[in-house]
Formats: C-alpha cells, structure tokens, sequence
C-alpha cells in the first residue's frame, strides 16, 4: 500500500513540474518572427527591420557596493518593416533587462532597461547584454560598466 501511495506521490509530482507557462510572445505566428535573409533565400535586406541605438554602452562611473543602478538603451526601427525584440539577456543574473514586447513599426521607437545590482560584485565590473531581433544582423550586444567601491 506505501509502496503504490508513494508512486501516486511521484506521478503527481512529475505531472506539475513539467507544466509550464509560456508567455504570449512565444506563440507569436513564424511569419512575423521570420528573417527573410537566410542561405535558402537572400531577400531583399531594403525591406528588412533595422535597429539602431542611440549608443551601445553605458557607463555607470564609481557607484557603491549594493547599489542598484538602471539605465535605457534608446532605439530607433529605421528599417522597411516591423522590427520583433524575440529576446534580451543579461550575462549574469545581476544584470536584468526589459524590453517592449510588442512589434515596432518603422520609424517608431522604444528603449531596453537595464538594471545592475551591484551587491557583492567590488571593483571594476563589466557585463554585456544581448538582444535578439528579427532584423538583420539579428543579435546586438549592449554593454554597461561600473566601477563598484565600498560604502
């Protein structure tokens, strides 16, 4: 009888650890993720989604172990067509990014948030932030820096 409890037990447990919640943006149809600009076919790179940012890097200077410190990375769709941010990763979890989840329209704009806790990380800390488009290149990596000091 424990024996047969406890398989119930695991089967449950199995059952809700592999559900999972996908956001909607994971469901977005192929067409509109889709870079034309493959090997199978060149395309037309005067239609294709530009982003460009107002700048790549950002320095914070001198700020204090523990701070957490935010700044945007301003950009601009100057492509043909609507520009997708599929992802934004942070090299390590004290860099946590937020981005529009929505399609930018050409000419149109947005801004990518980058906050840095700088708690336990003491002298010269450099990390890079990538983000993922359908434009072509499709990756840009942001950068910040800070110089962390003691309270």
């Amino acid at each position: 009888m424990k024996i047969l409890r406890n398989l119930c037990l695991i089967a449950l447990v199995l059952l809700f650890a592999s559900c999972q919640n996908s956001k909607k943006r994971d469901q977005l149809p192929g067409e509109i993720v889709n870079n034309p600009l493959s090997a199978d076919n060149p395309g037309d790179p005067s239609k294709m989604p530009f982003i460009s940012f107002e700048k790549t890097e950002y320095d914070f200077g001198r700020i204090y172990d523990g701070e957490r410190v935010k700044c945007a990375f301003k950009f601009k769709n100057t492509g043909q067509s609507d520009l997708i941010i599929t992802s934004v990763k942070g090299s390590c979890g004290c860099t946590v990014p937020e981005y529009p989840e929505t399609p930018i329209k050409p000419g149109e704009g947005g801004s990518i948030s980058v906050e840095f806790n700088s708690s336990g990380r003491k002298g010269v800390q450099s990390k890079a932030v990538t983000v993922t488009t359908n434009a072509q290149p499709p990756t840009v990596v942001l950068s910040i820096k800070a110089m962390v000091i003691e309270p």
